[in-house]
């Protein structure tokens, strides 16, 4: 799968990086992270256990990295968007891009990987992806821009990241009928065009209930 912004060899090696981080997620999420070893994750891939360790440190990177991946290919197309378009349209563009282009996810796969995040062996490289997340596309906002100011393209990236956690919660476990991307690109229309005052939106749907 073509990502534009990439070189072909960048793309190889993310290619590369997914498949051990799937393969380790799927492997995990079925027999549980303990039994799982670096050996079987690089088998299923039919790669050696060396070629896993020239991109991963460890099973719990490897899990914890799809996100991280998912992230610099936002970035590259981020990069690649009309130079002419508004930053947040984008940034949601290229956002809504990778699910519009990998599909809707099945909640109930979300949510086995999402228990095994929870494993106490993997919350230490959790955060640190977290954090990896939000400093790639911060830095694909400043190469876009051109901008010199360093806190702004971090909140911007912030607030993405966010707002897809926050759609993804809503997804999992509000009982709404809408799909993920739906969702995700309400989320991001909202926070990109200045959430409003909720106070404001409290007391006028009060008064609309008494009239």
């Amino acid at each position: 799968m073509e990502h534009p912004g990439m070189s072909l060899r960048e793309q190889k090696k993310l290619a590369a990086r997914e498949a051990l981080s799937w393969a380790a997620i799927r492997l995990a999420t079925e027999r549980g992270l303990d039994r799982v070893r670096v050996e079987e994750i690089a088998a299923e891939v039919g790669v050696s256990p060396r070629t896993f360790n020239n991109y991963f440190s460890s099973k719990e990177e490897a899990i914890c990295a799809i996100g991280v991946d998912r992230q610099r290919r936002i970035g590259a197309r981020l990069l690649a968007r009309p130079p002419a378009e508004p930053l947040w349209q984008a940034v949601t563009a290229a956002v809504m891009e990778q699910y519009d282009e990998y599909g809707e996810p099945d909640r109930e796969q979300v949510m086995r990987v999402r228990l095994m995040v929870g494993n106490p062996a993997l919350r230490g490289e959790y955060l640190k992806s977290h954090h990896e997340v939000e400093r790639v596309l911060a830095e694909a906002i400043t190469e876009r821009t051109g901008t010199t100011d360093e806190l702004r393209p971090k909140l911007m990236a912030a607030t993405v990241s966010a707002a897809t956690r926050v759609a993804l919660d809503h997804w999992l476990h509000s009982g709404t009928e809408k799909t993920l991307t739906e969702i995700l690109r309400e989320a991001l229309r909202e926070v990109s065009s200045g959430l409003p005052d909720l106070s404001i939106c409290v007391a006028h749907h009060r008064k609309m209930k008494t009239c």
